[in-house]
């Protein structure tokens, strides 16, 4: 059964600043059939990509990513917001569409030569993914692709990464 994402995204405008609309996938998260699809159809990709691990970055990867890990047995690394892990950190900056920020993860958390699927909740500007990506890789393993809930394809997020398989449940161009 196919289901159409879209209708459980929220488009909330001016949030968090006046020009931007927020795609929420809240709706998504509170409807048990809509949430296991989605988890399902990114847990394929992994597969597909032959993951050993999947990496989500604060707060929503952890929605998206903690339950696609446990449908396939793997592991989850999280890439936390500065100082929310209690050991050894390699941090990255980044830049988002209004703002900036860093992520940490564990020094130990990649080993080396692991397959990493990075998943999210949206590709925007892809700012948070090249901060994950450049952690996994400092780490040494081997981003084999990334997955989101939605892609903002007006923001060329997806271009940015020409070495990278990218999927997306849902495209959204222009507002």
């Amino acid at each position: 059964m196919s289901i159409d994402f879209k209708k459980y995204i929220a488009s909330v405008k001016d949030f968090p600043n006046e020009g931007i609309i927020f795609r929420d996938i809240t709706p998504i998260l509170q409807d048990g059939e809509a949430f296991a699809a989605a988890t399902h159809e990114i847990a394929e990709y992994a597969k597909s990509r032959q993951a050993d691990v999947i990496v989500g970055p604060e707060a929503r990867g952890f929605l998206v990513g903690t339950p696609v890990a446990i449908e396939l047995g793997i592991g989850f690394v999280p890439a936390r917001k500065p100082h929310k892990l209690p050991r050894e950190v390699e941090a990255a900056a980044y830049d988002l569409e209004y703002g900036s920020n860093v992520l940490e993860m564990h020094k130990d958390a990649i080993k080396p030569g692991q397959r990493v699927v990075i998943c999210d909740d949206l590709m925007a500007t892809a700012g948070t993914m090249h901060a994950t990506k450049e952690l996994i890789e400092r780490l040494g393993g081997k981003v084999v692709g990334a997955a989101f809930y939605i892609e903002l394809t007006d923001l060329k997020g997806r271009e940015k990464f020409p070495d990278v398989d990218i999927f997306s449940l849902v495209q959204y161009t222009g507002a």
